[in-house]
């Protein structure tokens, strides 16, 4: 059964074929997750760039979007900005490339922002531990939770590759980054679609099946990835997010959507001023910045 299982998800064979392969009438399947760990990262403890700047991230939070086989009349629904039919999948992964937090199903028309508040509301729903939080890119609000670049200015690695293009100031500084960091959550993307070519193309399954599918796959990846280590799978570049306005989020039943908003903004620019004037003696600070973004870039 678990033979079937594999050489369907990872070679996107037919369950027919497969099933006279092994001669299996069916398969079942369970999932791997993680708890996150209290302690800091390694990467970040032991980077000048991001320590002590993101010493309570401990992970990054991102949306992609999975070839979906739909039929009948909510076919609209399931279509993406792209115009193709997909079911969008919001993950949250820690720095060692492993998935905490998967929800898939949701249609590809839905935004990342609210995928996000249905995966924070439900009981087992995405937990973030008292005083930290995770990376997230411009496609979702700014929160205490949930720590996003400033909008408005440059953030992909790309724009700060090549000469003279370092950053000028506290915002880019941070952006540049908190881009190099959230990379992470890109990366886990291109391992698990490479590994699982199924993903590749609309699996000819029940929606349901295809959303379960999704969960079976990353806790396969999971366990992968804790016994195998075996990740030599070339990135698969994800689509711009979009970016679209910060609303209809209440995170905390205290404070109003504007005071949280507020909050949180002035906290993201302390980090960004603290990390700038820390920068600011070590001239090679910047170039280091720009050399390191251009290798994240590149894997």
């Amino acid at each position: 059964m678990l033979a079937t299982f594999l050489l369907v998800v990872g070679q996107n064979n037919r369950y027919s074929e497969a099933r006279l392969i092994f001669e299996r009438s069916h398969f079942a399947h369970h999932s791997l997750w993680l708890n996150l760990n209290p302690y800091i990262p390694p990467n970040i403890r032991e980077s000048t760039r991001f320590y002590p700047y993101f010493k309570d991230c401990v992970g990054a939070i991102d949306g992609t979007h999975i070839p979906a086989t739909v039929v009948g009349r909510e076919v609209s629904r399931y279509r993406n900005r792209h115009g193709k039919i997909s079911q969008n999948v919001l993950a949250a992964c820690n720095f060692d490339l492993q998935f905490i937090y998967v929800i898939s199903g949701w249609e590809g028309s839905a935004h990342d922002s609210k995928v996000l508040n249905d995966a924070i509301s439900r009981r087992n729903g995405l937990k973030v531990p008292p005083g930290k939080y995770y990376l997230g890119d411009c496609g979702f609000p700014n929160r205490r939770r949930f720590l996003a670049p400033f909008r408005g200015t440059r953030y992909h690695l790309k724009d700060f590759g090549g000469e003279g293009n370092h950053p000028v100031n506290a915002i880019e500084l941070f952006n540049l980054r908190h881009a190099s960091l959230r990379n992470v959550i890109e990366r886990i993307f291109g391992i698990f679609k490479s590994r699982f070519t199924i993903f590749k193309s609309a699996p000819p399954f029940l929606y349901k099946t295809q959303a379960e599918l999704v969960l079976a796959c990353a806790g396969l990846h999971n366990f992968l990835r804790q016994e195998c280590r075996s990740d030599e799978f070339p990135p698969e570049p994800e689509e711009d997010p979009i970016d679209n306005h910060e609303d209809n989020f209440e995170w905390d039943d205290f404070q109003t959507q504007d005071q949280q908003r507020e909050n949180a903004n002035e906290w993201r620019m302390s980090i960004a001023t603290h990390m700038w004037t820390d920068a600011q003696p070590n001239a090679n600070n910047e170039n280091n910045d720009n050399q390191e973004s251009e290798n994240e870039g590149e894997e």
